[in-house]
């Protein structure tokens, strides 16, 4: 694929664009065509437009050859370059300027632009030749001169007087793709302009609405992107991960690095470093950007409240977009969020949008967080817009500004929850290229591409990417545009980390976080097992297995599971564990948060759900579906007891259910309402749960946002010693 065009497109100029070039009254010596003036190199950033403009008789240079791109351009030369630039008659000389004398070299252009309407005096009969000409000046000039619709458009310069001459022409630029500003929000009206920033407004003003130069070769442009999300903490292989990004970067230097949320949760080393120990990495390998993930707003409810995010942000080495999220109300956030597109993004803070400049061309990145944030984090005084809406307004706000090529990164899940996913952006938003996805910890080998919209209609292609969880992959695209910006190639990748050989500087930072999280991992919890609580699988010569039966274990969690549920929600009856998601057994002795760890190694939180009996009898079903076979999704109970007959078709195996109710014995009602604790990726979905799924998206489950790994750390410790007792929980008739 090709990602070079013949001009480089529009600059971030240190005059910001808005400048002009003037020709030199002296004409310039006789130098090579390919070489014209020895202080524009091949590799200079105005070479191509200086040679543009130059040919074709625009510009010229100074006498000792040099074209001195950092000089200033006065009013005189700015009028001449103009009016060769629009090739008008330059004949008449009488000027009504009293400071314009007939003869002079530069009469001629100043009466006709003046008779043309594009130039004014500076009052008084005066046109001041001599003087520099400012930056709010040109705008006008060149605005005028090309006959530009003026445009009102939203923009980032502070110093922009309301009202005052030139805004309209400031917009109508910033609209139109062609000026930045001396910096994020300034302006600089009263700046005087450079030779260099004119030869560069001029020429690819002239390309966009002119017809002087010629166009332009437009070649397709190539995108690379490497992207992470949902890693929570998982550091590990973090010194593997520096190495992947860098090998990528070898071969292509010029690939962004994006993060799309939930770096924060689900560790000891979050635990421990409340984000930094990633923080510094990630500044290590130069991530890009960033958009934030629901458990970036765990913290909320603490004593800090987000005080760990607002430090993660200031001290990052990158900008976060954000354009769903409001932080005015949080008193830490507040001031670290800019609601405008940005060309010039500051690091350490967020913006709605950002336009990056990529090989010469322009990307437009937003960012969207799951509405779902406010039910299951703790964000508190922050709020979450629709993220449809946010959508919609972030492409429209890009593509005024002439971006036709534009990146979502997004923490709202792939074909998960209906009511906020991609599938729904695409349906209902046009205009995306890429979604750079997380919050589903979803996989995709390759990228997914979507041709067509919710009415089975042809539309531009999208593709999407997503890599999976906990840093194990790295993702890669490489994404080929048209010169329209429409997508017509891609290509991607998962990268697994943990076959990577793991950078040396970076293991050496990581052993200064792991040696304290070790320390922490043999900290012992307080429980104490009185024998082994073994964790069997049929692979270990056996038929009895977590995954198929009762076991000690997973009865102990899902004990501990209930009773910190009922701390939340007194009416909570019954948990309900994964045995999927309890991975080894726990040695006799004192039970360490190592060993918790390891049992419990994914950093789900605790959720409650609102079934009724017919709903929980419906998910028992599907519990023992492929019993006496094991099965990830067979549940460990507590507060529950059920009888099933494995030799039954599924869908008809259960045959009895009671509910432990006020310390009595109850057979579940179908047409009761329970509430049901379990770990947030089971209410979800996870495992094939449809019918956890349903209550998800009908609202009927609440994350309570405490890690599962914790929950199981205070019970132990709360009960002191624990014995490995099976209590007939979970009966299989077939075997009796």
């Amino acid at each position: 694929m090709k990602n070079l065009k013949k001009h480089k497109g529009k600059l971030y100029l240190s005059s910001a664009s808005a400048a002009l070039l003037a020709a030199a009254v002296t004409p310039a010596v006789s130098v090579s065509a390919d070489h014209i003036f020895p202080d524009v190199s091949d590799d200079h950033m105005y070479h191509d437009v200086i040679n543009d403009l130059y040919e074709a008789g625009v510009v010229n240079g100074y006498d000792d050859g040099t074209f001195s791109s950092a000089d200033p351009v006065t009013r005189a030369q700015a009028a001449m370059m103009m009016a060769s630039m629009l090739d008008l008659d330059t004949s008449e000389t009488e000027s009504s300027f009293s400071d314009v004398h007939e003869g002079a070299w530069y009469a001629g252009a100043v009466n006709a632009l003046h008779e043309a309407g594009y130039i004014d005096g500076v009052g008084k009969g005066m046109f001041a030749p001599k003087k520099e000409m400012s930056r709010a000046e040109f705008a006008e000039l060149i605005v005028d001169a090309y006959d530009m619709e003026r445009k009102e458009i939203e923009h980032p310069f502070e110093d922009l007087e309301k009202g005052s001459w030139y805004e309209s022409a400031v917009e109508t630029l910033y609209a139109n793709g062609l000026i930045s500003g001396l910096s994020e929000t300034e302006f600089g009206p009263d700046h005087k302009i450079k030779r260099g920033d004119f030869a560069w407004l001029l020429a690819t003003t002239d390309y966009k609405f002119g017809d002087k130069l010629p166009k332009p070769e437009e070649e397709n442009f190539e995108l690379s992107i490497m992207h992470t999300n949902d890693t929570h903490g998982h550091l590990d292989d973090i010194a593997k991960r520096v190495t992947a990004v860098e090998e990528v970067r070898e071969e292509k230097p010029e690939a962004l690095l994006l993060d799309a949320g939930d770096v924060f949760s689900g560790t000891l080393y979050f635990n421990e470093f409340k984000g930094q120990a990633d923080l510094e990495f990630m500044n290590m390998m130069d991530y890009d950007m960033m958009t934030f993930g629901n458990h970036e707003f765990d913290l909320g409810s603490s004593p800090e409240g987000h005080q760990a995010l607002a430090d993660f942000v200031t001290k990052a080495e990158f900008p976060f977009v954000s354009s769903n999220v409001n932080f005015k109300d949080d008193e830490n956030m507040n001031g670290l969020y800019k609601k405008y597109v940005s060309k010039l993004p500051s690091d350490g803070m967020a913006y709605n949008s950002i336009i990056k400049k990529v090989d010469g061309e322009e990307v437009g990145f937003f960012g969207l967080t799951t509405e779902e944030t406010a039910d299951i984090s703790s964000p508190e005084a922050i709020t979450f817009d629709d993220y449809i809406e946010s959508a919609e307004d972030r492409v429209e706000a890009l593509e005024q500004l002439g971006v036709d090529k534009i990146v979502a990164l997004t923490h709202i899940g792939y074909d998960d929850n209906p009511a906020y996913d991609n599938d729904k952006l695409l349906a209902e938003v046009d205009g995306i290229d890429v979604i750079v996805g997380g919050h589903s910890h979803t996989a995709l080998g390759e990228p997914t591409e979507v041709t067509t919209n919710e009415n089975g209609d042809p539309k531009d292609p999208t593709v999407i990417v997503q890599a999976g969880q906990y840093g194990g992959d790295l993702g890669t695209l490489d994404v080929e545009f048209d010169e329209d910006g429409v997508v017509v190639g891609y290509a991607g990748e998962l990268i697994d980390v943990s076959e990577k050989e793991a950078d040396p500087e970076a293991a050496e930072i990581l052993e200064g976080y792991s040696s304290q999280v070790d320390e922490i991992r043999e900290e012992e919890s307080g429980g104490v097992a009185a024998e082994a609580f073994p964790n069997p699988r049929t692979g270990d010569g056996g038929t009895v297995s977590v995954r198929n039966s009762e076991t000690a274990l997973g009865n102990l969690i899902s004990d501990g599971m209930l009773d910190k549920a009922k701390e939340f929600n007194p009416d909570t009856i019954a948990a309900f564990q994964n045995s999927g998601g309890i991975r080894t057994s726990i040695d006799e002795g004192p039970i360490t948060i190592g060993e918790i760890l390891t049992v419990m190694p994914f950093g789900n939180t605790l959720a409650t759900m609102e079934l009724t009996g017919a709903e929980v009898k419906e998910a028992l079903e599907h519990s023992v579906s492929n019993a006496p076979e094991e099965s990830g999704g067979f549940l460990q109970v507590s507060g529950l007891n059920y009888t099933y007959d494995s030799s039954l078709d599924a869908g008809e195996r259960v045959q009895s259910v009671t509910v432990n109710k006020d310390g009595e014995w109850v057979t579940l009602a179908d047409d009761e309402t329970y509430v049901i604790a379990t770990n947030a990726f089971t209410a979800k979905g996870g495992d094939g749960y449809d019918v956890f799924a349903d209550a998800y998206d009908e609202g009927r489950v609440t994350d309570l946002g405490q890690s599962d790994w914790e929950v199981f750390r205070d019970y132990v410790a709360e009960q002191g010693t624990v014995t490995p007792v099976t209590e007939e929980r979970i009966v299989d008739e077939a075997e009796e």
